[in-house]
């Protein structure tokens, strides 16, 4: 009876953060963690991690992580969905490690493949003199938990500046979605749809 009924349905992410473009900075490595309502729990995987360092090759501007995601999820019903946030990092004329970039998308709410392209910024001091003095130490304007860029609260505050991109390609499968009443629609890409998103499997 608790098959044909169930009280939790699961989202399932996969993919890659493929790479980034940030044209005035190199060697970077890219930081992620997720941001999710009360009702959400993680089941199975990662829910934080770290690239690699990477540089650009001399033929192209872009960085190449290819550094993969597997998460599951579980939840009651579709308020608080996850929400993907990711730091860049990379030294500065001093050799100092400082941000170059956060941003943040949701996890992609139909079954399927999806590409994402993420808009970075910066936070910004707010007078000139802590910015001399910010890049004279090293010490350039950081939040203190990077998940407040997906909650909102306190943004409109901070001053920003817009730099870079990263690319985020996601597989999300869910299941007993439709039997909790939601329906997520289908992907654009047929082909790659998998059997778990229609739930004629069961979840192993």
């Amino acid at each position: 009876m608790a098959a044909n009924n169930p009280s939790v349905f699961l989202l399932t992410v996969n993919g890659q953060i493929e790479g980034a473009n940030f044209p005035e900075y190199d060697s970077l490595y890219c930081k992620y963690c997720y941001v999710y309502g009360h009702d959400w729990a993680p089941t199975t995987g990662l829910e934080e991690g770290i690239t690699q360092i990477t540089c650009k090759s001399s033929h192209s501007n872009k960085l190449i992580w290819n550094f993969p995601l597997e998460t599951t999820f579980k939840s009651t019903n579709p308020s608080g969905w996850p929400q993907l946030v990711v730091s860049v990092y990379g030294p500065d004329v001093f050799g100092n490690d400082v941000v170059r970039g956060y941003g943040a998308t949701h996890i992609p709410f139909t079954p399927g493949q999806h590409t994402r392209t993420i808009p970075m910024f910066v936070p910004e001091p707010t007078w000139r003199l802590q910015k001399f003095t910010g890049w004279l130490l090293g010490r350039r304007p950081e939040y203190t938990d990077p998940k407040v860029v997906a909650q909102g609260e306190g943004r409109e505050v901070t001053r920003v500046r817009s730099q870079g991109f990263v690319t985020v390609s996601f597989h999300i499968m869910t299941k007993d979605m439709r039997k909790m009443g939601y329906d997520t629609g289908s992907s654009t890409i047929k082909s790659v749809t998998s059997d778990w998103s229609t739930e004629e499997q069961p979840f192993l």
